[in-house]
């Protein structure tokens, strides 16, 4: 029993800065920290980054790839490597900065279900010159408004109803003749044809139950 080895578990091991690195790597540069002469160190240095490498090949996509790669190095040794880097060191103030607070748009949607891009688009209409290229674009986001309807709130509308919502959007600048606007039965086709979706909000209730069902078989077993 005396000659057994006790097993070491990654648990009860330091923490590692990077882990996508592995224990491994971790280990190399700890190494590298305790070599005295500096040229041996660089030297180690070099072949540790080689290896980080080929670790992680998807960096190599990633744009200034070599840089990232010392810099996760010195990150590493938790800022304590002194090596000759062809990049500047980084200093740990920068990494331990908390980044700044992106703030939140806080924008009112008249209707969520035509979202914010449909009121950006009847601006950008109301603005152009009355043509056929304005005509064209109001015949456009009627239909679209007409999709989104369909899509997020039941399998029939009022064709009146959009064209009142697209004049309350452009405070009565643009309109539209119900006339104009593309069949119910077109778009749910067209719903069914390319998405598999014959009444979008059946689908979207049966989506739910099936992800309820599968969770309760999930926990049986």
């Amino acid at each position: 029993m005396d000659n057994i080895t006790s097993l070491e578990y990654n648990t009860e091991r330091p923490l590692m800065a990077i882990p996508e690195y592995g224990r491994n790597v971790q280990n190399m540069i700890n190494h590298c920290l305790t070599i005295a002469d500096k040229e041996e160190r660089n030297k180690c240095a070099k072949a540790i980054i080689t290896v980080m490498g080929q670790v992680n090949p998807q960096l190599k996509d990633v744009e200034d790839y070599d840089h990232k790669l010392w810099d996760h190095l010195f990150i590493m040794s938790n800022f304590q490597l002194d090596v000759d880097s062809p990049y500047p060191k980084p200093s740990a103030d920068f990494f331990e900065k908390k980044p700044e607070k992106i703030p939140y748009p806080h924008r009112k949607i008249k209707y969520g279900h035509y979202g914010a891009i449909m009121e950006d688009l009847i601006a950008a209409a109301v603005k152009l010159e009355d043509g056929e290229e304005k005509t064209f674009l109001i015949k456009r986001i009627a239909n679209l408004l007409k999709t989104s309807y369909l899509l997020w709130n039941r399998n029939t509308v009022n064709d009146e109803v959009i064209v009142r919502h697209l004049e309350e959007y452009s405070k009565g600048q643009l309109t539209i003749s119900p006339e104009e606007l593309t069949d119910t039965k077109e778009i749910l086709s067209h719903f069914k044809k390319n998405y598999n979706i014959s009444n979008p909000i059946n689908t979207n209730n049966n989506n739910r139950k099936r992800n309820k069902k599968n969770k309760s078989n999930y926990r049986r077993k």
